[in-house]
C-alpha cells in the first residue's frame, strides 16, 4: 500500500510537471507572437475601446461642412410654371415639388435665426392671392427671423413696392428690379438693412430663355449666420 501511495504521488508530480512546461511553452509563444505582429496587452486595450468619431456630414447637399453658428441652406426657383421649386435648411427638406408642398408665387419658410427652428412655410400666392393678406403675412415676420424665398411661375401680379421695401429690409437688393416671368431665390433676416448674400434673379429675356418664354431656373447654397441675441448669449 505504501509503494502504491508513492507511486500516485509521483504520476501526480509528473503530471504537474509536465503541464507546467506546456503552460510556459504557450506562453513563449504567445510572446514571440506579440513581438512579432508589434501588438501588447496595452495595444489591444487600445483598439479594444478606442471608438472611431463618426465626422459631421455636409447638409442640403453643400459641398462642406458648415462652421458652428451657421445653418446649411439650399434654395432652388422653379422651372417656368412647370416644376416646382425646392428649399432645404439644415439638412431637411422643407418645400419641394416632390412633397408637393409648393405654388405659384412666393415659396416661403421663415426660421428661428436663434435655435434654427423652423416657424412656418408656405406659398404666397401672386397671382390670385389677396394683396392685403400677403402684405399682412410679411409684416408679421418678426425682426431676426431667417427668411428664405424661391420664386415659382410669375411673381409680379400682386407684388406691390411696400412688399418689395419689406424685402429689403431683409436685405434684398434685386427684389426691386424683379420684373414679369423673372426667377428669383433669395435668404435674409428680417429687421436688418445688410445687403443678403444669398440672392440671384434670372431674367426674362427672349434672347436667353430656355423654357418657351421662362428664363432658366435660379438657386443659391451656402451656410448661413445663425442670429445672435442682444447679449451676446446663445440659444
Amino acid at each position: 500500500m505504501r509503494y502504491r501511495g508513492g507511486w500516485h504521488l509521483a504520476a501526480v508530480i509528473v503530471v504537474v510537471l509536465i503541464m507546467w512546461g506546456i503552460a510556459l511553452n504557450s506562453f513563449d509563444v504567445q510572446e514571440k507572437a506579440r513581438d512579432i505582429l508589434g501588438f501588447h496587452d496595452t495595444d489591444q486595450m487600445k483598439l479594444r475601446f478606442k471608438t472611431a468619431t463618426a465626422s459631421p456630414k455636409p447638409k442640403c447637399s453643400l459641398s462642406r461642412v458648415c462652421p458652428p453658428d451657421h445653418f446649411a441652406l439650399y434654395i432652388r426657383s422653379g422651372a417656368a410654371n412647370v416644376v416646382g421649386p425646392k428649399i432645404c435648411f439644415d439638412g431637411k427638406i422643407i418645400m419641394s415639388h416632390v412633397l408637393n408642398n409648393v405654388g405659384p408665387g412666393l415659396n416661403i419658410v421663415v426660421v428661428n435665426g436663434e435655435n434654427g427652428v423652423v416657424e412656418k412655410f408656405g406659398y404666397l400666392n401672386m397671382k390670385t392671392g389677396n394683396p392685403q393678406e400677403i402684405l399682412t403675412y410679411l409684416k408679421e415676420i418678426k425682426p431676426g427671423m431667417i427668411v428664405l424665398v424661391a420664386s415659382f411661375d410669375d411673381i409680379t401680379t400682386k407684388l406691390t413696392n411696400e412688399m418689395r421695401n419689406l424685402f429689403v429690409g431683409m436685405g434684398s437688393t434685386f427684389i426691386k428690379s424683379i420684373k414679369r416671368k423673372d426667377n428669383w431665390v433669395f435668404a435674409g433676416r428680417a429687421g436688418t438693412q445688410n445687403r443678403s448674400l444669398f440672392e440671384k434673379q434670372a431674367f426674362n429675356d427672349d434672347r436667353t430663355n430656355i423654357y418657351e418664354g421662362w428664363p432658366d431656373m435660379v438657386e443659391v447654397s451656402g451656410c448661413f449666420p445663425r442670429t445672435i441675441r442682444p447679449d451676446g448669449q446663445k440659444p
